[in-house]
């Protein structure tokens, strides 16, 4: 298969699976505990509003990142309550139990909220220990520059920290198979073990990236604004939140067309390095949850998801939560 452009898919990393997303769906594989592979479906819901927000430079980022939190979060959920119980011993709860729109609102905003924390954890923390050193960096250009050291480190810290936990090291593992899978399918490739294992577990639009370029970002915006008195400086960091992730994405974007380029492509490799700590080389296995993964989503843009079998949310289906193949 000869090199095409493709459309641009993304995916996450679950626990023992990965899931993968198009425009319209979102699909999770993941390796039970009797080594068997579960699905899980999610639709994309096209709102207008967030359409019309999505085309609008320096906006359309942070709706991305609302709504992948939101279904990021539901994908979660489902790997982690059926990767360790066999299949047949999940604990379904009752459609009564809980209203559609509560178990749809109350997941959505606990991975927004969650994301939120941790950004705001991520901004603030750093002014402080900047500001702890004023004495012998003083000025605004010191504590700018202090500020962000201190945040790319917490950044380091927490991601080295985090991947010496045996599950997050698998999670890992499978953040690497999710962009082997995505490069092999962008270089035109059958999507084997043998070729996907062959390709680069980094890739250019890569939230690590993503994380990454708000740091850089962050500095030179925070040129732009004065950082005293403190309460001023907390005040702006935090009304810049929104800026700085929307020019970030427009960054990660702009590196991303420039990936093929040469001298260009160099743009990006801060984000890449950053991958050399977010992802590790995959085994055989996990590679083929992230392939099975992918051909379903692939499936279900080419036939439909009413002929292919996979767990659907009990809140968006009608009578039955497995929709079979025909």
């Amino acid at each position: 298969m000869s090199k095409k452009q493709a459309p641009a898919y993304g995916g996450q990393a679950l626990i023992e699976g990965v899931m993968f997303g198009s425009r319209d769906h979102t699909v999770t594989a993941i390796r039970r505990k009797d080594s068997s592979l579960d699905y899980f479906y999610l639709p994309k819901k096209q709102k207008p509003l967030a359409q019309k927000l999505k085309k609008i430079p320096f906006i359309r980022g942070i709706v991305a990142l609302i709504e992948s939190a939101g279904i990021g979060s539901r994908h979660l959920t489902f790997a982690s309550e059926r990767y360790d119980v066999m299949p047949g011993e999940e604990v379904e709860q009752a459609p009564e139990e809980t209203s559609k729109l509560t178990m749809i609102l109350g997941v959505a905003a606990v991975g927004v909220l969650s994301f939120l924390f941790g950004k705001f954890a991520f901004t603030l923390v750093p002014v402080f220990l900047a500001q702890l050193f004023e004495s012998i960096a003083s000025g605004k250009t010191a504590q700018i520059l202090l500020e962000s050291f201190f945040k790319l480190v917490l950044l380091l810290g927490y991601v080295s920290l985090i991947s010496m936990t045996p599950l997050i090291k698998r999670v890992f593992k499978y953040h690497g198979a999710e962009h082997k899978v995505i490069n092999a399918y962008e270089n035109g490739l059958p999507l084997t073990v043998e070729n996907v294992q062959a390709q680069s577990r980094l890739h250019y639009r890569c939230g690590s990236s993503f994380l990454l370029f708000t740091v850089i970002v962050g500095m030179f915006i925070y040129f732009l604004v004065p950082t005293d008195p403190l309460w001023l400086r907390i005040v702006n960091r935090i009304l810049l939140i929104p800026v700085v992730l929307g020019v970030s994405f427009e960054v990660l974007q702009f590196t991303n067309s420039l990936r093929n380029i040469p001298v260009l492509k160099y743009l990006g490799y801060p984000g890449l390095w950053l991958q050399l700590l977010t992802t590790k080389e995959p085994e055989d296995d996990q590679v083929e949850v992230a392939i099975a993964s992918f051909n379903r989503l692939l499936d279900i843009e080419e036939h439909g998801i009413e002929n292919v079998e996979v767990v659907q949310p009990v809140a968006d289906s009608s009578s039955s939560s497995v929709i079979q193949a025909n």
